[in-house]
């Protein structure tokens, strides 16, 4: 297993992007949440097998319709989530 925390600017806010992360990381089983901040930017954190993992952080750099990701920022976190995935609200 293994976490990382991602943190996405561009157009992510406002498009739905929370939503279609939490959708994408229970079907591919993650663990973790998402949260917007307060920069306009979307934080994730991703914890499951590598290669699942790996595959849900290449779908971000696409992510919904309507979403521009012009950064991705990956960091390799030590935090293990609880089970399941969530939206949380604020920072």
């Amino acid at each position: 297993m293994v976490v990382y925390r991602v943190v996405l600017s561009g157009r992510v806010q406002g498009v739905g992007f929370r939503a279609w992360i939490e959708r994408t990381a229970r079907s591919l089983g993650l663990s973790g949440w998402v949260r917007n901040l307060r920069d306009g930017s979307v934080e994730a954190l991703f914890a499951g097998p590598a290669e699942v993992v790996d595959d849900m952080i290449a779908r971000c750099r696409r992510g919904p319709d309507h979403a521009r990701v012009e950064v991705l920022e990956r960091h390799e976190e030590r935090e293990v989530p609880s089970p399941g995935f969530r939206i949380r609200v604020g920072e």
